[in-house]
């Protein structure tokens, strides 16, 4: 079985935002995709756009506080699709990112260390 590696927050090429009232699903590059490994701005990576909720693999400790410093949570997406991780959000069973499981450095084979 391969293992599922999940893209962090910060190094994500693309985020995906759905607006769950209008049912607007929009695609936008990150605006701070190059950025020194641990200083992430994480509006600045959304271009401005504001949100609730996000929903991601992993995520160091910095980019969740500055996110739920402005009101934002943060989830630990699951294997499977975005439907299936947004039905998951809405019905409030995803995890939500602790400090305790951000990522605190990488393997030599680029996987997170927690």
């Amino acid at each position: 079985m391969e293992s599922q590696v999940y893209t962090h927050f910060g190094s994500a090429r693309l985020f995906i935002t759905i607006d769950t009232e209008n049912n607007l699903v929009e695609t936008i590059a990150n605006q701070d995709l190059g950025h020194r490994h641990g200083q992430c701005k994480p509006r600045r990576a959304l271009g401005g756009i504001v949100v609730d909720a996000v929903v991601v693999g992993g995520i160091g400790g910095g980019a969740l506080r500055a996110l739920n410093s402005t009101g934002v949570k943060v989830y630990r997406a699951v294997e499977g699709s975005i439907q299936e991780n947004l039905e998951l959000t809405k019905r409030g069973v995803l995890p939500e990112f602790t400090l305790e499981h951000t990522c605190a450095g990488h393997t030599a084979q680029g996987e997170c260390i927690h």
